[in-house]
């Protein structure tokens, strides 16, 4: 299986308080990592680190092999993103956002065809003050994808989506994930990360508390339910560490 990432030993620190910890993991094709943890714990931080966009204080991360920072400009056609807060002009219209995303890479993909996909084909008209919040949602979702990308970063991807559209949306990323596509998020909904994520990471305080999958973390915390094992390791148990859970 071909290695999508490597992340060793990424630290970031703000006013010497650590905002990421020694973070480390590894991430095949076609797998789903979920980055979780409470607001604050690290998790954008995390990511921003990952992709570049903001500077580690030290560690090493490789994307396709590449270095997020020197080979940016290799990556932005092989790497979608979406973050819960993206910002455009007021007036613009779904259709011409579409239009410009997909003009700057080589080879996008039908973005008509991902509206469609995604539900929101009908918007393509509208501005996108206009759509409600589970539509922007989806099309931050759409915009990610349109690159053609080898891997995508997902941020809180069905915040706002009601619960037929939050199965529909599951269902799309579990057909993508099938046809190899390697998807890193974060996500507060705790039966999304059960459906969708191979291996899980919880952060707290910027420190990693639980690394594994889903099932593990439930065998190694005293609850049934993943949610509230999740809640044990994120919250409740003060001066854990990733050594001494594994």
């Amino acid at each position: 299986m071909q290695e999508i990432i490597r992340v060793e030993q990424l630290s970031k620190s703000y006013q010497g308080r650590p905002a990421v910890n020694k973070l480390s993991f590894t991430l095949g094709q076609g797998k789903v990592l979920g980055l979780l943890g409470a607001n604050g714990a690290g998790k954008s931080t995390s990511i921003e680190c990952i992709l570049g966009t903001k500077a580690k204080d030290s560690g090493k991360v490789k994307i396709l092999g590449m270095d997020p920072v020197k080979d940016r400009k290799k990556l932005f056609e092989k790497v979608g993103v979406q973050f819960q807060d993206s910002n455009y002009q007021r007036e613009i219209k779904v259709k011409e956002l579409c239009e410009e995303t997909a003009a700057i890479y080589q080879a996008p993909a039908d973005w008509r065809a991902l509206l469609n996909k995604f539900g929101i084909g009908e918007k393509e008209k509208s501005a996108v003050k206009d759509l409600s919040g589970g539509e922007r949602q989806r099309l931050f979702i759409v915009l990610a994808l349109i690159p053609n990308p080898e891997m995508v970063f997902l941020d809180e991807l069905t915040t706002g989506l009601d619960a037929k559209a939050r199965r529909e949306v599951w269902s799309i990323l579990k057909h993508l994930k099938q046809e190899g596509m390697t998807i890193l998020l974060t996500s507060h909904f705790m039966d999304e990360v059960e459906v969708l994520c191979d291996e899980i990471i919880i952060l707290k305080k910027g420190t990693v508390v639980y690394q594994g999958t889903v099932e593990q973390a439930i065998e190694t915390s005293p609850y049934d339910q993943f949610e509230d094992a999740y809640l044990w390791y994120a919250e409740e148990r003060e001066g854990m560490t990733n050594e001494n859970i594994l």
